[in-house]
């Protein structure tokens, strides 16, 4: 008696569980916007509309654009570096001869 009744509550306990897995991938794919489909094979969810048309063609013309400016942003980044990695890319040393010839520019104008 003891043995049948462990049995029938395991029995239960796996069922209720398969039952709630089941439940939860659902609700999974649901929330994650993957198809659903029947017995059969058919697909339930998501019903195509014109919304979800217009909203995927409009979501790949973002998409072609954001990749365009991405593309155009690490060309700019490759730029710099190279700039900034040079071998002869000295801007303090040039910045310091730039006002050194202002300064005698500034000498020179005021002995003449």
């Amino acid at each position: 008696m003891l043995q049948e009744l462990i049995t029938t509550e395991l029995l239960t306990v796996v069922g209720l569980g398969a039952v709630a897995g089941w439940v939860f991938t659902t609700w999974l794919r649901v929330k994650n916007g993957y198809p659903l489909e029947g017995s059969w094979g058919q697909t339930l969810k998501p019903v195509t509309d014109n919304q979800a048309k217009e909203r995927v063609a409009l979501l790949t013309q973002e998409n072609a654009e954001l990749r365009a400016e991405l593309g155009s942003v690490k060309d700019r980044l490759a730029n710099v570096e190279r700039i900034v990695t040079d071998g002869g890319y000295h801007l303090g040393a040039e910045i310091d001869a730039l006002r050194e010839r202002a300064l005698e520019s500034r000498q020179d104008e005021g002995n003449a």
